[in-house]
């Protein structure tokens, strides 16, 4: 029997090996890992949105019982921190930069959201800590708010005049106007997109303690090295004396990629205190602190010859900032959603102007998907908007307008080299997948129920981020058990089924002993974390270069201990020429062990991808509106995927199904909501609309792969696919559903009270 067809190789539905500890209560997240005698962080924050500090008195806080420290913006930098958080900065259109003011850690002259953390108060309980911070004397001079993304009203920083934060562009502007003016047919669409909140399982949190004179950080996050790198920079400590570990992560979905202020307040209390603190949020807290997703109004318009087919498309997006810079946030609604710009159709003429507008409310950064889903609903709905217009069915206005499988590998009108696709024989599977040709039957018995169905489509194509550099190590430990060291972090996606797998694939090593270490800058060298669907191809591609490697490295050594010339590796194992003797990679490094070859127990390689892979599909949404109450529901729902080829396509199906539901969640319920002076209206789940495993329909998966040739697994990566895709589909459904009402905008999310106001405007 090969590898190829064993019970744990590729393809295989393996069930995931992590579960059974978390199913048995034996994870071990950032909750089960401070250390004894911690004290406990508590952030004091702003309770107003834009204001002048006129007095911070901590001198009855600091006298409280058990506290044994209030750190500020001023005690932070007497102790040797820079007070200025770190972020990304684009090109503005014009050449210039992006605004790049200050984001501070600990607030200092002003406020400007509310939530902005001020002070954080040390104490020996929790309670403690909490009774202190009441005591803070914070006096403060209102300042007028800015809360929506035009440009101008109140100035929240006086290095981006208007509060633009960055005006960005891309494309051919000229080329894109010619066509636009040469054009049979066009139209024009404005579409929001709602912001969001994350809503990690586990909220954020992190302890710091000095161990042995160097600073360990331990937090619930998707990578070591980055942080570790800030935390170095900030604090103004060596890199080598900074040790940062992730435990179990209970949830990341881009939000727990970036650096957050509580982190450096605690690694500079625990080294001004030389005792370790710990500080975890709770849900309200997250709410208001956590970097928010999506936000944005675009407008979109479409040019067509008189064949139907577009000639130039043309957007611009306003996307809502928050009060500072956060780590990504200029890039991910401009440069990271222009790479699917014009998704998956043939058309050479486009441009893209992107603002984003401060307002004082929390940042906003990447999001499952970041830049992806914002790009691909706009032009998804567009297209179907369009097709209306036209008077065309939908499908068949994106059949004429793909991009035909023999023009690949494609180069996009933003550069960017799109390797394989197929998009006719996916969405042809589509079709019969989701019995589309019985949809006017299901309307009908919707209508006879009183009900308004409609159906929505979108085509979506994904482009996998991050770092193309990744590395693993394969160390075989005394125990006989065999560790493979990552650069990921996985939070919640299941890597060590997978990277397990693909050891086991690749060298024979029975997937039962071999442990997947992560989240450890010390035992790590380097590593890129998690984040743009980018751990299976990256990572992945290191594992088997770490894989055959340790097979090479083996060979010689091998080849003396079975007395042959050379030896083959196949089916798992050693054999040496014209021979029935074997030996197994463990029996070998028993052998290499004995022998005292320590040098053949540690290999390790690196790699770098030579392209991005582009994991492509179509979903299909079907809704029931009930016109009487506007409740909006999904009752049916097809996904076809290309994901080229899947190492385990149970746990895909699983993060298709995760993407799903947060895309429905956010079409369908999930909206943050701020009243007029910056005060979050939505934070907690009595207020805030979180998708509810009854409100969800049964998700359809299929695979329609096609392999990449960005990579030697042919992989693509999946874990942000489902969102990608989930909400031009469900927006599309609900606006197909209420058409006949007359309704022609509609925008997310549809709750109840939204779409009996859409119904009734008509």
């Amino acid at each position: 029997m090969t590898l190829a067809n064993s019970k744990f190789g590729t393809a295989q539905p393996v069930k995931r090996l992590e579960d059974s500890r978390f199913l048995t209560g034996h994870g071990r997240y950032l909750d089960d890992t401070v250390p004894s005698g911690a004290l406990f962080g508590f952030v004091f924050r702003s309770s107003v949105a834009h204001a002048e500090i006129t007095e911070l008195d901590i001198t009855e806080a600091e006298a409280a019982e058990g506290v044994h420290l209030v750190l500020t913006a001023d005690s932070f930098v007497a102790a040797g921190g820079t007070n200025k958080m770190g972020a990304s900065i684009i090109s503005n259109r014009d050449g210039t930069q992006g605004a790049a003011p200050v984001r501070p850690i600990l607030a200092t002259g002003r406020v400007r959201f509310v939530g902005e953390a001020i002070a954080m108060v040390v104490a020996d309980t929790l309670e403690q800590a909490k009774d202190a911070a009441e005591l803070i004397g914070f006096e403060y001079d209102d300042l007028p708010v800015h809360m929506d993304v035009s440009e101008g009203g109140a100035a929240i920083h006086p290095e981006a005049p208007g509060n633009v934060a960055y005006d960005w562009g891309i494309g051919d502007a000229d080329k894109t106007d010619a066509a636009f003016k040469a054009a049979a047919f066009t139209t024009k669409v404005e579409i929001g997109d709602n912001r969001i909140i994350a809503n990690s399982m586990e909220p954020r949190g992190c302890w710091a303690a000095i161990e042995d004179d160097r600073l360990h950080m331990e937090y619930s996050g998707q990578g070591v090295w980055g942080l570790k790198g800030s935390l170095s920079s900030t604090l103004g400590i060596d890199k080598t004396d900074v040790h940062v570990t992730t435990p179990d992560v209970g949830g990341g979905f881009g939000m727990k990629a970036f650096d957050y202020p509580e982190y450096f307040m605690v690694a500079q209390a625990a080294r001004t205190l030389g005792r370790p603190v710990r500080w975890q949020a709770d849900r309200t807290e997250s709410m208001l602190t956590d970097n928010a997703g999506r936000d944005l109004v675009s407008t979109a318009e479409l040019a067509f010859d008189k064949d139907h087919k577009i000639t130039a498309y043309r957007v611009n997006t306003v996307s809502n900032m928050g009060a500072y810079n956060s780590t990504f946030a200029q890039f991910i609604q401009s440069d990271l959603a222009s790479k699917v710009l014009m998704g998956g159709y043939d058309v050479q003429a486009a441009y893209f102007s992107n603002q984003g507008i401060y307002t004082n409310t929390t940042q906003v950064d990447a999001y499952r998907g970041a830049g992806r889903p914002e790009a691909i609903y706009v032009l998804e709905r567009a297209i179907d908007y369009a097709a209306r217009e036209l008077g065309i069915d939908a499908m068949e206005l994106r059949r004429k307008n793909f991009i035909a499988a023999d023009k690949f590998p494609y180069t996009s009108v933003t550069g960017e080299l799109y390797d394989v696709g197929d998009f006719h024989k996916v969405l042809n599977r589509t079709e019969v997948e989701a019995d589309m040709a019985g949809f006017t039957a299901r309307k009908a018995t919707s209508a006879k129920a009183g009900k308004l169905r409609g159906l929505g489509v979108c085509y979506y194509i994904e482009s996998i981020l991050g770092s193309p550099d990744e590395t693993a190590h394969v160390e075989f430990a005394n125990t006989g058990r065999v560790n493979l060291y990552v650069g990921t972090q996985s939070n919640g996606q299941g890597h060590e089924t997978v990277y397990a797998q693909m050891l086991h694939e690749y060298t024979g090593i029975d997937i039962d002993l071999i442990d997947i270490i992560q989240g450890d800058s010390d035992r790590i060298a380097n590593g890129g974390g998690t984040g743009g669907s980018r751990s299976v191809t990256t990572q992945g591609t290191a594992n088997k270069a770490v894989a055959e490697k340790t097979i090479d490295t083996f060979r010689h050594f091998v080849a003396e201990q079975l007395g042959a010339h050379e030896v083959a590796f196949e089916d798992g194992a050693f054999r040496a020429e014209s021979s029935n003797t074997v030996m197994t990679l463990i029996e070998a490094a028993d052998a290499a062990r004995n022998e005292g070859r320590d040098d053949l127990l540690n290999i390790t390689a690196s790699t770098t991808l030579p392209g991005r892979s582009y994991p492509n599909g179509c979903h299909v949404a079907e809704v029931e509106i009930d016109p009487d109450t506007g409740l909006t529901e999904v009752v049916k729902y097809t996904v076809v995927d290309d994901f080229g080829v899947l190492m385990n396509p149970m746990m895909a199906e699983g993060q298709v199904h995760g993407g799903v539901v947060q895309g429905i969640g956010q079409a369908i319920s999930e909206h943050v909501i701020y009243d007029e002076d910056g005060q979050l209206l939505t934070a907690t789940f009595m207020d805030y609309g979180m998708p509810r495993a009854a409100d969800m329909p049964m998700i359809d998966f299929h695979s329609e792969p096609v392999p990449s040739t960005a990579n030697v697994l042919g992989m693509k990566g999946c874990g942000e696919a489902g969102t990608v895709g989930a909400l031009a589909a469900v927006a599309n459904a609900a606006l197909d559903a209420m058409w006949e009402r007359g309704v022609r905008q509609a925008d997310m999310p549809f709750t109840p009270q939204r779409v009996w106001q859409m119904l009734g405007s008509t």
